[in-house]
């Protein structure tokens, strides 16, 4: 902040705290960024101006709480013949007592972060627009939170896999938070999975990411990984790999999408856990049937039509596929019992 030793700007110091309030209250539109952008082009000095007084509308944010409940706000706060009286210094800190005002003023009313909470059964995926205009779909068996605050987005993901089309808005970041470690960005598309506290896979489309995959101790790790477009990350017990996935292997990951799924090369137990994952059904496969498939099950198949890919199953391998009344398959050699 300027030195109060030299004659203020007249009016830069209102102007200055109006402007933090205005920023601290919520993300500005276009026009209004444009009008900040004139303002501050005007004045070198008015730059430094607007940082001292969003610096203390910050520490307002953690001090008022407190001081709600010893202050008298229905106290008097002018007087106008002391005011007559005040020399340069003074009307300094008025100046910071009004930035101090507003800043009440915008935390008394600013709107509580709004809170959306949305799941997809097995079998069902789902795409939804969130309030701050972000895209998300989820997969099968997913369930996120999302908080649309002033200052930060948040996005829970206990268990599952969404894909995000992150809005734009540098000034408030969108924070994907998962037991495995979380994902920080301001604005990209990129692929999320999740199954539990030691698994964490992110796949990025385009822009760049900040991950912080959880560490064995259980604590998040100190410095983020960035990933930028095309790149994977996948988290396993601490063990952290990241890649760069060409086109097919990318388009591959997020086959889930059209309601596909990709195998190159998977085991019989890869492929079958693939579908018991989507469908929430428990689907195993004998020790003998998983070694006859030999060379990996390759194709695209659809996710919806388990009984296909099953069928697919028995005439390319002497495999039977028997169910039981309780809906789980079991997969076996035709020579077992």
């Amino acid at each position: 902040m300027k030195s109060f030793d030299q004659p203020p700007e007249p009016g830069a110091e209102e102007q200055a705290a109006l402007w933090a309030a205005r920023l601290d209250g919520g993300s500005l539109g276009a026009p209004e960024r444009a009008e900040l952008a004139a303002w501050l082009a005007a004045e070198p000095a008015r730059e430094s101006l607007l940082a001292g007084y969003r610096q203390i509308s910050a520490r307002l944010d953690i001090q008022l709480p407190a001081l709600l409940d010893a202050v008298d706000l229905t106290a008097p706060v002018t007087n106008p013949a002391a005011r007559r009286r005040i020399g340069p210094v003074w009307a300094a800190a008025a100046a910071l007592a009004a930035a101090a005002g507003i800043a009440l003023v915008v935390w008394l009313t600013r709107p509580a972060a709004r809170v959306e909470e949305i799941a997809t059964p097995a079998g069902r995926r789902q795409a939804v627009t969130l309030a701050d205009g972000t895209r998300v779909e989820l997969n099968a068996r997913t369930a996120i939170r999302f908080e649309d605050g002033a200052a930060e987005r948040h996005a829970t993901l206990a268990a599952g896999e969404v894909f995000f089309i992150v809005k734009k808005d540098p000034a408030r970041p969108f924070i994907v938070e998962t037991p495995a470690g979380s994902v920080r960005v301001t604005g990209t598309a990129f692929d999320v999975r999740t199954e539990n506290a030691s698994e964490l896979e992110v796949t990025v489309v385009e822009g760049h990411v900040q991950v912080r995959p959880v560490e064995a101790g259980g604590s998040e790790a100190p410095a983020p990984r960035l990933l930028g477009a095309a790149d994977r990350l996948s988290a396993r017990a601490g063990a952290v790999t990241v890649e760069a996935l060409p086109a097919g292997p990318l388009a591959d990951a997020l086959a889930w999408r059209e309601g596909k799924i990709v195998f190159r090369g998977a085991t019989l137990r890869e492929a079958l856990a693939g579908f018991a994952d989507y469908n929430g059904r428990i689907i195993t496969a004998t020790d003998a049937a998983a070694a006859t498939v030999r060379g990996g099950i390759g194709g695209r198949y659809s996710l919806d039509d388990l009984e296909g890919f099953l069928a697919a199953l028995q005439e390319t391998w002497p495999l039977r596929v028997s169910e039981t009344p309780g809906g789980a398959v079991r997969v076996s050699l035709r020579t077992e019992p």
